[in-house]
C-alpha cells in the first residue's frame, strides 16, 4: 500500500530553527516547508494533504495564537505543536485547551521533537481520512431528491417506516421503496449503518 502524502509545516520567526528542523525532518524522509510568518504560511498552505504544524508562539505582526484561531474558524483538522523559548504554564494551558496537540519548549531535544512529529503525523493522516469521509458522505446525502431528504431525517428520528407513511401521507410500500434507493444513493451497507455514520459526523440531511 503506498503511503498517503503528507506534510509538516514550520512557521517561526527564527530562521536558524526553521532550516535546522527541516533538516532534522529531511533525514528521515519526512516533506516539510517553513515561514518566517502567519501571512506567509496562510498563502503556500495545502488544505488537501494530511499536515502537522509546529508553530511559534510569539513572532511579530501575527503571533501562533492568532494563527490557531483562524484554524479553527476554518475548521482546520491540522495537529498543532506549539513551541517557544518564552513558555510558561498559562501559554500551555491556552494552546491546550484550544486543541494543540502539544507545547515543546525552546530548545528542543531533537529526538523528542521526531517523536512528537511523527504522532502528530498519525493523527493528521486519521483526522483528514475523517474529514474527507465526512465531505463525501454529505455529497452523497445533498444529491438524494427532496422527498429521499425528509424520509431520512424521519429515520433518523427513529421513526419506522408505517408512522413515516402517515407522517408523509404515503403508502408504506413507496416508504420502503425510498429507503432502498437511499441505500443505493449513498453507497450504505445498510439504513442502520447510514444513520449511524450520519449521527457520529454530524451532518445535516435537511
Amino acid at each position: 500500500m503506498e503511503q498517503q502524502e503528507t506534510r509538516v509545516y514550520i512557521v517561526d520567526d527564527d530562521q536558524e530553527l526553521c532550516a535546522s528542523l527541516a533538516w532534522l525532518l529531511d533525514s528521515v524522509n519526512i516533506t516539510s516547508e517553513y515561514y518566517f510568518s502567519v501571512q506567509s504560511f496562510l498563502e503556500g498552505y495545502r488544505r488537501d494533504i494530511p499536515a502537522c504544524l509546529v508553530l511559534d508562539v510569539r513572532m511579530p505582526e501575527v503571533g501562533g495564537f492568532q494563527l490557531q484561531e483562524t484554524l479553527l474558524a476554518d475548521e482546520s483538522p491540522i495537529p498543532i505543536i506549539f513551541v517557544s523559548a518564552h513558555g510558561d504554564i498559562k501559554m500551555s494551558v491556552r494552546a491546550l485547551q484550544r486543541g494543540a496537540l502539544t507545547f515543546i519548549e525552546k530548545p528542543y531535544d531533537p529526538q523528542h521533537m521526531l517523536d512528537v512529529i511523527q504522532d502528530a503525523l498519525r493523527v493528521a493522516r486519521q483526522r483528514f481520512g475523517e474529514r474527507r469521509n465526512r465531505t463525501e458522505l454529505q455529497g452523497r446525502i445533498d444529491a438524494l431528491t427532496v422527498r429521499e431528504r425528509e424520509i431520512l431525517a424521519l429515520v433518523l428520528d427513529g421513526l419506522p417506516s408505517k408512522n413515516i407513511a402517515k407522517e408523509l401521507g404515503i403508502s408504506v410500500k413507496t416508504v420502503d421503496v425510498h429507503r432502498t434507493r437511499i441505500k443505493e444513493k449513498t453507497g450504505a451497507e445498510s439504513i442502520a449503518v447510514l444513520v449511524r455514520d450520519i449521527l457520529q459526523a454530524g451532518l445535516s440531511v435537511t
